[in-house]
């Protein structure tokens, strides 16, 4: 397998963390999206939206969103599984990873954060402020949905599961911005286990071969 990513990507930290999880090998292929990469002629001809990650499989199949490219791992290579065995639990496990995925990662990416200074001429620190105010918000409606669930070592039991591959990315791209993390316990508890967990630690852009720190 093949992985397109960018190391500070937080949507390829995800899959990185769910390939690292489930102990598999993948070639890293840097996608410089700063430097606009992405919009390449040779990037589009593998991902026509433009974005990272992109999984390439086995068979030579592209694969693009991190959501789908983690349940398609999942599917393909189920040891360990990276959601519950019941119904119920895959859906409340899904639901914490959405309100990451779709609700705070959303407004908080980085062509978004672009567009804000370049086109809207918003102030650094005004656009810090935007940041911040989305990912607090979204992390306490995180923390108010952990609460009504049993506790556990994890955001979802005693095992990592989809939605701790999206908590994360978005703590690191969080404390690059000096996000208040106070008030949080479930959700920093949680993050914490998480980086005394090898593949987490494996997968975080310290440890990407084009990390600029």
């Amino acid at each position: 397998m093949k992985l397109y990513n960018y190391f500070r990507s937080s949507a390829s930290f995800r899959v990185r963390i769910a390939l690292e999880l489930k102990g598999l090998a993948y070639e890293y292929l840097p996608v410089h999206l700063v430097k606009g990469e992405h919009k390449q002629p040779h990037y589009a001809a593998v991902s026509p939206s433009l974005l990272v990650p992109t999984l390439v499989t086995d068979s030579g199949e592209a694969l693009g969103q991190s959501m789908a490219i983690i349940e398609y791992l999942d599917e393909v290579h189920p040891q360990p599984p990276l959601l519950p065995t019941d119904a119920l639990g895959r859906a409340r496990v899904r639901a914490l990873a959405q309100l990451i995925a779709c609700e705070i990662h959303p407004l908080n990416n980085l062509r978004v954060l672009k567009y804000l200074v370049k086109e809207l001429k918003v102030e650094e620190e005004a656009k810090n402020g935007w940041y911040r105010h989305w990912v607090r918000t979204g992390l306490e409606a995180f923390e108010r949905e952990l609460a009504q669930l049993p506790p556990g070592t994890y955001c979802w039991g005693d095992t990592p599961t989809l939605a701790d591959c999206c908590l994360v990315p978005q703590i690191f791209n969080g404390q690059r911005f000096n996000v208040d993390f106070s008030g949080l316990p479930r959700t920093m508890a949680a993050f914490d286990a998480c980086m005394r967990h090898p593949a987490f630690q494996k997968a975080q852009p310290s440890s990407c071969p084009d990390n600029e720190g």
